[in-house]
């Protein structure tokens, strides 16, 4: 059953009272979940996939997921913080994961925004162009 108006936006009420200093705060959410539990609103199942939902993304926002084919170093994770957390205003921490499937270089993606610098994308980029 897919949530109604009324329960999105109650969902994002509750996102935001689980911010504090604009990132999410585990105790906040372990309150408003508890509150969920106690009140059992309408299409509470509903309510806790829209927050979930809500909440998932609002972390992504602060996350860079890092594909690599080798290895990266430790260096270029906090460089690559760096860049992020100026380019977004915010504070960004790089969460490496590798990728077999990438024949050389990086593919960062935080939130819906994706970087790429691999071999595989530029070869994809030169076979579309001819």
């Amino acid at each position: 059953m897919a949530a109604s108006k009324k329960t999105k936006l109650l969902a994002k009420q509750l996102l935001k009272l689980s911010l504090e200093n604009g990132e999410v705060s585990p105790a906040l959410v372990g309150g408003v979940l508890g509150w969920i539990e106690k009140h059992a609103p309408r299409q509470s199942l509903a309510l806790l996939k829209a927050y979930h939902r809500q909440v998932a993304t609002e972390l992504a926002k602060s996350r860079a997921l890092v594909e690599h084919a080798g290895p990266v170093s430790d260096a270029t994770l906090k460089m690559i913080e760096g860049a992020m957390s100026q380019k977004y205003h915010r504070l960004i921490t790089a969460v490496p994961q590798p990728n077999a499937s990438l024949l050389a270089g990086l593919r960062v993606r935080v939130a819906s925004d994706v970087y790429e610098s691999t071999v595989a994308g530029q070869l994809a980029n030169l076979s579309a162009s001819v």
